[in-house]
C-alpha cells in the first residue's frame, strides 16, 4: 500500500510503499476513503510514531481516517466486514490503516467520506470540552478563540445544537462573516487578547459560562477575565507557542472558576473510549439528523498532501481541509 511518511524531527513528506497493517486484538483494518488535516500534527510535529520494521524513527502521517472495514482483529464485536467506520488512526494518510474498535464509530449513511474523515478528532475533542467537562447547557454563552479552526467550528456547531449562544474570535473578518452564516452569534475581530470588553458587553457584564482556549498562554488571562461566576475554561491549544500563564488565585477561588485541560496524549484507551461512547450516544444522532456537519474548506487528492499542508500553514482555511484517499 501507499502511505505518507516523514522522519522523526522533520516534516518533509514522503509517499512510500508500506506493508499492509494486520489488525491485532480489538482492531479493525479499513480501506481508507478519506482523512483530514489537523493543525497540531503539521504545525507542531504531533503525528504519532508508527513501528515500521527497520525504521523505528519513521512517522506515518494522519491522525484520523474514514473507510470500509476489510479485516477484523480478535474480539471485535462492533463492526463487520464492509461497514463504514471513522476514527482516530495511527497513519490515516494511507491506503489502509488500523482503528481501535474503542476509538472509532460508525459512519451514518448521510455523511460523505470527506465529512467522516473530518469528524473523529475535532468533534470528539469538542464534545469532551463542551459536554463531558464543560457542562454547557441551553441558554449559556460560550466563547471560542480561533473559532474558524477545525476544533473551533466543531465547538460552534455543538454549542448551537445544545441551545447556547456562541462568541468567536478570529483575525479574519471574512472568516467571522462566513461563520455568522453558520450560526455564530457574535464575532470579535482580533488576533490578541483584547476581547474582554466586547465579551462583557455581549453578556450584559456577566461573562461566559464556558471559554475554549484554542490559542494558548497569550490569551489565558483574558479568557479568565471573560468568565462568569462559576465559569469554566477549557485549555486545548497553544498555536501561539506560549505555554505559561499567570493565575490570579484570589479570583480563581472567589468566583469559583473551573480550569481543565483537554488532551488525548496521555489518556488510556479505556479513557478515550468513554469519550467516544458518549459522542456516539449524544452527538451521532445529531450527525445523522444533519445538525452537526463538518464545514469542509478544501478537498485535496491523496497525492496532493503537500499542497494541503501548505494551505494549512497559510491559515487561509475555515473549518477542515480534507484529503480524499480512495
Amino acid at each position: 500500500m501507499k502511505a505518507w511518511m516523514h522522519e522523526a524531527g522533520s516534516l518533509a513528506l514522503n509517499l512510500a510503499d508500506q506493508p499492509d497493517p494486520v489488525p491485532g486484538p480489538g482492531q479493525v483494518l479499513i480501506d481508507v476513503k478519506a482523512s483530514s488535516l489537523n493543525r497540531g500534527e503539521f504545525l507542531h510535529g504531533g503525528s504519532r510514531v508508527v513501528a515500521v520494521k527497520g525504521a523505528a524513527q519513521v512517522k506515518r502521517c494522519g491522525m484520523e481516517a474514514a473507510g470500509v472495514v476489510s479485516a477484523l482483529g480478535e474480539g471485535v464485536t462492533r463492526y463487520r466486514i464492509g461497514d463504514r467506520v471513522m476514527g482516530r488512526a495511527a497513519g490515516g494518510f494511507a491506503e489502509r490503516t488500523l482503528l481501535d474498535e474503542r476509538d472509532s464509530m460508525p459512519v451514518p449513511d448521510n455523511v460523505s467520506w470527506v465529512e467522516a474523515g473530518s469528524i473523529p478528532i475535532a468533534y470528539a475533542v469538542a464534545y469532551d470540552m463542551i459536554v463531558a467537562h464543560g457542562e454547557l447547557k441551553a441558554g449559556d454563552t460560550m466563547l471560542v478563540t480561533a473559532v474558524a479552526s477545525g476544533v473551533g467550528v466543531a465547538c460552534l456547531q455543538i454549542g448551537k445544537a445544545l441551545g447556547a449562544k456562541v462568541i468567536g474570535t478570529s483575525g479574519s473578518a471574512s472568516k467571522l462573516e462566513a461563520l455568522r452564516k453558520a450560526g455564530l452569534d457574535e464575532g470579535i475581530l482580533t488576533r490578541g487578547s483584547d476581547f474582554v470588553e466586547p465579551v462583557r458587553r455581549f453578556t450584559d457584564g456577566k461573562g461566559v459560562q464556558l471559554a475554549i482556549n484554542n490559542v494558548g498562554g497569550s490569551v489565558f488571562e483574558a479568557l479568565m477575565q471573560s468568565l462568569s461566576y462559576m465559569g469554566r475554561l477549557a485549555q486545548v491549544g497553544h498555536v501561539d507557542g506560549v505555554k505559561h500563564a499567570q493565575i490570579d488565585v484570589d479570583d480563581l477561588h472567589s468566583r469559583r472558576l473551573k480550569l481543565f485541560g483537554v488532551s488525548n496524549r496521555f489518556r488510556t484507551a479505556e479513557q478515550r473510549a468513554q469519550t467516544i461512547d458518549g459522542f456516539i450516544r449524544d452527538m451521532l444522532p445529531l450527525v445523522r439528523g444533519g445538525r452537526l456537519k463538518p464545514l469542509i474548506d478544501t478537498v485535496f487528492q491523496f497525492d496532493e498532501l503537500p499542497q494541503a499542508v501548505e494551505r494549512m500553514k497559510a491559515d487561509a482555511h475555515v473549518g477542515k481541509i480534507g484529503l480524499l484517499v480512495g
